[in-house]
């Protein structure tokens, strides 16, 4: 086992690693850019080295310094986190070059698995069924033209390196596929130094499903059931759930033998996430594989009782996973609603900020993975998530009742935040009945007014909102003293 981790990460998932590696008795240690300075994974590290300036590319995502940094700490391994360099198989092989052991698959599963054309290939030789289009990279010709009218419109030109929807298009017809070639390649190589793109069959309105897996030291995979991340915004997820409304035990069985299958046939190690969309008619497709911790891990740890960073670790040290498939055994529902700092009435327009004042939510089922503070600043330079709220419940019913309550406690003065859009969606008839889809959030226009609420749960009448809208507007004058402390009191219970 090892004796001391390094967490080349930021923010609530180094905590979450730390915690962990506290749990085992190993030492930890952080490492920070110049604006993350006194930031809580630094004040929780046993040691902290600073990595260079603000940017990522000068801290966070540089190489060098943040394998000079475990040198020089005396760490034996290495945990990424997710994000950054989690799955950069160029960091994965200098890590070992430094003999020092990288928490995670070995780079070249790493490579081969982060492309989405090898991936897609990879998966289609284990049997998998893929989302139906091309295994070949998509070029601005004839070729692209034959291609894309032999899957039919509309379709998806697709980056074939990264995620989070960038580097991807939409195409109704014909005539925009040229421009939407060029424009996804220019995203594409900008936010992943990678042009390569491919077509892929547009399926409308799906679920998304992923397969938590773990693969030991001795190459035994075994799965930890499904997650549905299908709320999300521009591709990227904001509410998770486990186990998925819509999946009976015959999905769920055949869904979590096409994951381990394909982990058996690339020779995977560690953890790690098969994904998959399900139309309509319940016919699900590989779509990609992260090769890390996945965001949303806590809600498959709340229903399973198992710690994926502490299995990550075990595995890494080369033992295998402290559970077998028989072991397994699921228990209630889990929701987690990313708290970012961002305003999502303005296009989720980020926020940043010092946090004023915060009050967390506690109490049975409820579990809150935070990065912050009250007085900690949420940079410029970084995602603006500031936690990772949890609900259990023994239904699916009580954990949406328990996050609704979690919700109206959780109190963030300083900066906005997306806590009202959540109270908001946990109370739309169709997200409590279960019919979720990825355009869940633009069919039902839940971005485009503010949730009627004040201090929540308590309706906004006329007459409040003319006092509040009174109390808030700018004097020529300075305000009194008794002004002041009444605003200071009372913003950060203030939604308008």
């Amino acid at each position: 086992m090892f004796k001391k981790v390094l967490i080349a990460n930021r923010g609530e998932i180094a905590v979450r690693v730390i915690r962990t590696c506290r749990d085992m008795g190993l030492k930890t240690v952080a490492v920070f850019s110049e604006a993350d300075r006194e930031s809580l994974h630094v004040r929780l590290a046993d040691e902290a080295y600073c990595i260079g300036p603000a940017p990522s590319l000068e801290s966070y995502l540089n190489v060098e310094r943040v394998i000079d940094a475990a040198i020089r700490s005396g760490a034996d391994a290495i945990h990424p986190g997710y994000g950054f360099l989690a799955e950069n198989a160029a960091f994965a092989r200098a890590c070992s070059e430094a003999q020092i052991t990288f928490v995670g698959p070995p780079p070249d599963i790493i490579e081969m698995m982060g492309s989405k054309l090898a991936s897609r290939k990879a998966a289609q030789h284990a049997g998998v069924p893929i989302v139906p289009g091309s295994t070949i990279p998509a070029k601005p010709d004839k070729s692209a033209l034959q291609e894309a009218e032999r899957l039919g419109y509309p379709l998806l030109v697709k980056a074939s390196a990264g995620g989070g929807g960038k580097g991807m298009r939409v195409v109704g017809s014909a005539p925009d596929l040229s421009a939407a070639l060029e424009a996804a390649q220019n995203e594409a190589q900008s936010s992943f130094g990678d042009a390569t793109v491919y077509l892929e069959g547009f399926i409308s309105r799906p679920r998304h499903i992923e397969i938590q897996i773990l693969v030991g030291a001795d190459g035994e995979a075994i799965h930890l059931g499904e997650r549905e991340c299908s709320i999300q915004r521009r591709y990227q997820k904001l509410v998770e759930e486990s186990p998925s409304p819509a999946v009976d035990a015959s999905l769920r069985a055949r869904m979590a033998e096409a994951a381990l299958e394909l982990c058996r046939a690339v020779g995977y190690r560690n953890a790690g996430t098969i994904e998959f969309l399900v139309d309509e008619g319940g016919n699900f497709y590989f779509l990609e594989m992260n090769t890390r911790l996945q965001v949303e891990h806590p809600v498959t740890e709340l229903v399973t009782g198992i710690d994926i960073v502490r299995e990550q670790i075990l595995i890494a040290s080369g033992a295998k996973t402290s559970v077998r498939q028989s072991d397994v055994q699921t228990n209630g529902h889990a929701l987690e609603c990313r708290i970012y700092a961002e305003d999502p009435y303005q296009g989720f327009l980020p926020s940043p900020g010092t946090i004023s004042t915060l009050f967390e939510p506690s109490g049975p089922g409820v579990r809150n993975d935070s990065g912050v503070y009250q007085g900690a600043t949420i940079p410029v330079h970084y995602d603006p998530l500031i936690s990772k709220l949890c609900a259990w419940g023994s239904s699916r019913t009580e954990a949406i009742a328990r996050m609704r309550r979690a919700l109206r406690e959780y109190q963030i003065g300083g900066v906005r935040t997306s806590i009202p859009f959540f109270d908001q969606l946990l109370h739309h008839p169709e997200f409590v009945a279960g019919n979720l889809h990825t355009r869940f959030i633009e069919e039902h226009s839940l971005q485009e007014s503010r949730s009627a609420t004040c201090i929540p749960g308590f309706p906004v009448t006329p007459l409040m909102a003319a006092a509040i809208e009174y109390v808030m507007r700018p004097r020529k004058k300075p305000a009194t003293k008794q002004q002041s402390r009444w605003r200071d009191a009372y913003r950060p219970f203030l939604r308008i």
